[in-house]
Order: structure tokens, then sequence, then C-alpha cells
């Protein structure tokens, strides 16, 4: 079966629209409206080989808060659709992804129990046009839409573009490893025969 999932969502202050593969090759078609952030979204694409499409107009007038999270919110939920019963899957992955000066672990657990450890620190308040006090409210409303157990955690850097960077690199590497199957597994990974 094609693990595959289409969300919309759409509230006074977003119009989104999403499309996932999560066994795709890492094409992507991505606009946010926020030239950093579809620049992570497309990395997130191309290095967890996962196909994107996305369509997000949101209240940039206002500032770019509203479109990253409610971006998060779509793509959790994309993902947890997409992945359905979760039978096979090896439900953890892990990256530890350089990037120059840049070092960052991502650790993430597909258990339906959500839960954000962000361990990340950055030094400038903008990336583009992007501020950077929202990757962490990107990564918490994804984990929180799609019951993800996820750890992001940076052991070296400098740059901040490079650090947030190898950060959704990271995360890309980990979901791709964790959503991947495994033949030894018959049903679902787990001692209590769920994973919801």
């Amino acid at each position: 079966m094609a693990r595959t999932a289409e969300i919309q969502r759409k509230t006074n202050e977003t119009s989104i629209v999403l499309q996932l593969d999560i066994d795709g090759t890492g094409v992507s078609d991505i606009n946010t409206g926020i030239g950093f952030f579809d620049h992570m979204l497309n990395s997130f694409s191309r290095h967890g080989f996962f196909n994107l499409k996305l369509n997000a107009a949101g209240d940039l007038h206002v500032d770019s808060h509203h479109t990253v999270e409610d971006t998060g919110i779509v793509l959790g939920q994309a993902i947890k659709a997409a992945l359905g019963d979760k039978k096979g899957i090896k439900r953890y992955g892990s990256s530890l992804l350089p990037m120059d000066d840049a070092l960052v672990l991502c650790a993430i657990d597909l258990s339906g129990r959500p839960y954000l450890v962000y361990d990340v620190t950055l030094t400038t308040n903008r990336v583009g046009y992007m501020d950077t006090e929202l990757v962490k409210e990107f990564f918490y409303a994804v984990s929180y839409s799609s019951g993800m157990n996820l750890h992001l955690k940076m052991l070296h850097g400098a740059n901040n573009h490079h650090i947030i960077e190898a950060a959704f690199k990271a995360f890309a590497k980990a979901l791709d490893e964790a959503s991947g199957y495994d033949n030894r597994i018959s049903d679902v990974l787990s001692t209590k025969g769920t994973v919801d």
C-alpha cells in the first residue's frame, strides 16, 4: 500500500495544503512565502527521500509564527496518516549529522506518544525572514500532531544557518530510518501490541 497523505488546514490565520509520500525519492514543491523555511523543508524532503508538496498562505504581514507552526501541525498529521497502523516499521531512528561547524543529533520514536526535547542554542533572532525561535515551535508542532517522541540536540555549532539546516536534515534521516520496514517485524514493534 502507498504510504501517502494529503492534509488541508484552513484557519483565519493560514490556509495550507500538503501532500506527503513517505516512500518517495526526495522530490519537493514547496511554497510558504518564507524563503529560509522553504529551504529547510526542501532539505527535509531531499535528505529523507520524502516527496513533499506544500502550499501555505499565511498572515505574514503579522509575522511568520502562524505559518511555521501550522505547517508543523499539518506535516505531523500527514506523517501520522501516511504511516497508518505502523505494522512492520522499525519505529526508532536516529541521525548524527554534521554540517560544517554544526553537529546535531536527532532521535525519534514513532510511539504514538508525543514529546519534544529541544536542546539547540541559536544566537541570532532571524535567519533570512524566519525568526529562529520558530524552529522549536515547528518541531513541537510536528511531534505533537504526529504522536512522535522527538529529541534534537546540538553538539557543536556557531553558524545559525548551519545549525538549523543540520537539525532539519538530521530529522529527515532519523524519520526515514524510523519509518522504514524491517522484515523481521511482522506486526508492530511493541510488547504492548500497539504504538498508539
